[in-house]
């Protein structure tokens, strides 16, 4: 007999071969069709229910696996039960389970090692795993879920030394699955989702490995680690890669991340964090109204999948935009909360330190951290709100409030530093906030944002300390120059910035004969130094001369004038594929061809200035 062109004799290995490519619906379709035929083969109803499983039909998955009622497949279905219970979240209902099945089971140990981290039971999940470890021998998926506690708990070192005890077994065991082939050039092709793969937890440890290079914020590592691992072609990937692909490369291609993050939602199942990446992104790049409308129409992945803080906070940000006095409010009383739980575990700090209890400090220690990358977030959004009618004044104050639990965090320095420079007669106390950041980089320099050694030297020059800010420019300099040893091709524009910066200011004070001839030499050679940034600064002097000509507010000597005309026309040759203005992954309307260019801007400025010359 042959059921859909697949022979009696053939059942089993046919149905081997789709769970061994996880190809689970197609697995889940036979099945039906096999059992329906087959009602007294209970082995087939345990693939069926498995296949459901895999394919997150848990409740198809649990009514085929009630049905099963042969003894020797009793251990099976617990087991399988018990995961369905896991993943609805269901924990009383799948420990129940787990403690039904025969004590000798050595998988027993490891479930109820799932269910304490399920829990966040972290530090005994983690025993407990390391004692299935001791064992049952060395397992990748063990050595993984060890490495996952580690991670929660904070404990980078032994996370990613288990981490890397997998991909280097992968590596010797498994040389045709192509480890870091991606990353070093060559061409290789997809390895499949095959269950070698899924068996060596080489995917789960690079997807690991990324996650962790990314909070100690090596980028660069962090997205090597997604190269790294396996080859698969695009439609092969998982959920969990997908998504930190599109999270990890936010910055390069935002369009490209949008898309994935979007598409993820609409898969069952997708990452956790998903939704909650989503909105925050949507909020970083001011989609507001997207974050809205994806808010109200997915209330049930609200509830599931955002805390109540990060709700809280989305919605005051997005309040933000049509009340401003009433986002502030929902911000004030979030800081407030923030704060009173912020002195609560310095008091429970103070009293594990005099109890020497060294455990409970680095608890609470990392719980402090914890309540203040939540306090954070809000506190500038409320100085945002300040900053943006120009309020600096106001934005100061807010920020004072908040020295006595953020005077060490970097993120709250750097902002301290940018109010006092906006503010006239600060520039020395902007250099004291600024100094520190740059000199924490000292020795690889260009790591530190253009804009913020621009600021410092300008506060320098602004309080006549000329020298430290030439030593300044000329470390910048320096390191510059290695920088296009080592990579030609690579434009480099700090000190550019800088240069266009302190002609900025130049100009801002009325003096645009100086201002302008530093902007224009900071462009020197246009080849290497005119991108989107450095064209952003120094169009705005541009703009401001022109402004104040045609209002004959300032005058220049014909020579300076025909220098300017000169300085754009190099503009317009090398700009042609130098983009005006970085466009918004999401514009509705996008600039038209051919005009987000300097060529075009350059040409439009020229002919401005040539119109007040003759």
């Amino acid at each position: 007999m042959s059921l859909g062109g697949i022979k009696e004799g053939e059942v089993t290995s046919t149905i081997y071969g789709m769970i061994k490519d996880q190809r689970y619906f197609e697995c889940v379709q036979t099945l039906n069709n096999i059992t329906q035929t087959y009602s007294k083969v209970e082995e087939y109803k345990m693939y069926y229910a498995q296949s459901l499983y895999k394919a997150c039909l848990y409740d198809e998955a649990m009514r085929v696996s009630c049905q099963i009622d042969n003894p020797d497949y009793q251990g099976r279905v617990l087991k399988l039960q018990s995961a369905i219970k896991y993943e609805e979240d269901d924990i009383p209902s799948a420990q129940s389970l787990v403690e039904q099945a025969p004590s000798d089971d050595p998988d027993t140990e490891v479930n109820l090692a799932c269910l304490l981290y399920k829990e966040g039971r972290y530090e005994e999940a983690c025993k407990k795993f390391q004692d299935g470890l001791n064992a049952a021998g060395y397992r990748p998926d063990l050595s993984y879920n060890i490495a996952l506690c580690n991670y929660e708990m904070k404990r980078f070192a032994p996370a990613l030394k288990h981490i890397a005890d997998i991909i280097e077994r992968g590596i010797r065991d498994h040389p045709e699955l192509s480890v870091g082939m991606t990353t070093e050039g060559i061409d290789v092709r997809s390895v499949g989702n095959t269950l070698t793969l899924h068996e060596t937890q080489l995917v789960e440890a690079f997807n690991l490995k990324a996650a962790i290079e990314y909070l100690l914020k090596n980028y660069d590592a962090a997205r090597e680690a997604l190269t790294d691992m396996p080859p698969r072609s695009e439609e092969e990937i998982d959920v969990v890669t997908l998504h930190n692909h599109a999270l990890m490369n936010m910055d390069t291609k935002p369009s490209e991340g949008f898309e994935k993050l979007q598409f993820l939602l609409q898969q069952n199942p997708f990452p956790k964090e998903t939704f909650g990446n989503l909105l925050l992104l949507y909020v970083k790049y001011e989609y507001y109204d997207m974050a809205a409308d994806v808010l109200a129409e997915n209330i049930h992945l609200s509830e599931k999948y955002l805390t109540p803080y990060l709700y809280d906070f989305l919605e005051a940000v997005i309040t933000r935009q049509t009340s401003p006095e009433e986002a502030y409010k929902k911000l004030d009383d979030m800081a407030s909360k923030q704060t009173e739980q912020l002195r609560k575990l310095t008091k429970d700090v103070q009293e594990a330190r005099q109890s020497h209890d060294d455990e409970a400090v680095k608890r609470k220690v990392n719980e402090y951290d914890e309540c203040l990358d939540r306090y954070i977030p809000v506190l500038m959004q409320q100085a945002k709100i300040y900053w943006d009618l120009e309020n600096y004044t106001q934005v100061e104050k807010i920020f004072r409030k908040s020295v006595e639990f953020c005077n060490e965090h970097d993120t709250w320095k750097l902002n301290v530093a940018h109010v006092l420079f906006m503010q006239d007669g600060k520039f020395k106390e902007a250099a004291g906030f600024y100094e520190p950041i740059v000199k924490k980089h000292f020795d690889n320099i260009l790591d530190v944002s253009a804009i913020v050694l621009a600021n410092l030297c300008v506060s320098y020059i602004m309080t006549s300390q000329n020298e430290e800010a030439e030593e300044l420019m000329r470390k910048i300099e320096k390191e510059e120059e290695q920088a296009a040893y080592d990579d030609p091709d690579k434009k480099q524009f700090h000190l550019s910035i800088v240069n266009l910066v302190i002609g900025t200011l130049y100009c801002a004070k009325g003096n645009y004969e100086f201002g302008i001839s530093r902007v224009i030499k900071s462009l020197e050679p246009f080849q290497k130094k005119l991108g989107t940034d450095t064209w952003f600064y120094a169009k705005r002097c541009f703009l401001s001369l022109i402004e104040n000509l045609s209002k004959h507010m300032v005058m220049l000597r014909d020579q300076v004038l025909l220098e300017c005309v000169q300085f754009l026309e190099q503009c317009e040759l090398y700009g042609k594929d130098v983009k005006a203005v970085i466009e918004q992954p999401l514009e509705q309307d996008p600039i038209p061809p051919g005009k987000n260019t300097v060529t075009y801007e350059a040409r439009h400025l020229k002919a401005l200035l040539m119109q007040l010359m003759y």
